[in-house]
């Protein structure tokens, strides 16, 4: 295994041991509800957010377990928008991480609910960290400057002609803002100075956007059963994407430069400089 891989499957540990910290059990009331949140959390998936907070944390020098409140929060935030997602008013997906979506496996009014109360709950978790900045920074990138607002210009651009602009819009706040807070909240838990937080805010951007690229090629030269999701979707849906605009070569040039302007800021990075590297490169080869 690679380093990214490595650091990556140890990370998903940690944060999955820690979510037994903080979910509800089953066997509380609202029992459903509760049912439906582990579901989704507990379906899997890479927890790339997690990772990338862990990985800043400790590179300006944190320790402890302080940084598990930031790590689940992401977590929760970022299950939370993959729930709505795939809802028929949104995507309308059937599976996601390779099991059936949240909506299907139980119905639409409690897969709403589930994504709400995940999301709830994420911010009383992070609120517990006593970082008040951590908590604005995770805001700013779910609200209308971030996640929501890529969602809904995501949603206004399907079936019609976009600009570069427009794409890169979406792919920004949608995929790339959580990502770029998953690096900063590390950080900051950690007591991280501006000159730092703007490094990890770079690279998250360009890594998001990476991943957006990639996840863009995928859903058209991959397979349901080797991505865990509906694969064509965006193709189905009229979706604004990088191969519907410029090409797959073309989309795939695009992703390997964000790659490298990611990688030329490790070196400014400490002791996990390295491993965000590696990172960066494990995003993008999914692509070739």
């Amino acid at each position: 295994m690679s380093l990214s891989e490595t650091y990556l499957e140890t990370s998903k540990q940690r944060v999955e041991a820690a979510f037994e910290s903080f979910l509800p059990s089953v066997t509380k009331r609202p029992e459903r509800l509760h049912q439906a949140m582990r579901y989704s959390l507990l379906a899997g998936g890479k927890r790339l957010r997690p990772a990338l907070c862990y990985a800043a944390f400790e590179d300006c020098g944190g320790t402890g377990k302080l940084v598990d409140h930031g790590a689940v929060a992401l977590e929760m935030l970022h299950t939370f928008s993959l729930i709505h997602d795939d809802l028929p008013c949104m995507d309308d997906d059937d599976f996601r991480r390779g099991r059936p979506t949240c909506h299907k496996q139980f119905d639409e009014a409690t897969a709403v609910l589930a994504g709400d109360a995940l999301c709830i709950l994420a911010f009383e978790i992070l609120a517990q960290a006593g970082n008040a900045r951590a908590i604005e920074v995770l805001s700013h990138a779910l609200g209308s400057d971030g996640m929501l607002g890529g969602q809904v210009v995501d949603i206004e651009s399907e079936g019609k002609p976009v600009t570069l602009e427009t794409l890169q819009y979406i792919h920004g706040h949608k995929t790339a803002a959580l990502l770029e807070a998953s690096l900063e909240i590390g950080a900051l838990l950690a007591g991280a100075d501006e000159s730092k937080l703007s490094i990890y805010r770079e690279y998250g951007r360009l890594t998001g956007l990476a991943f957006q690229v990639v996840d863009d090629i995928l859903d058209i030269t991959s397979t349901t059963e080797m991505l865990g999701k509906d694969v064509g979707s965006d193709v189905a849906n009229g979706k604004a994407t990088y191969p519907a605009l410029v090409g797959i070569e073309e989309s795939r040039r695009i992703a390997r430069e964000l790659m490298e302007k990611a990688i030329s800021l490790c070196g400014k990075m400490g002791c996990r400089g390295n491993l965000l590297s590696d990172v960066a490169r494990f995003i993008v080869e999914r692509a070739f």
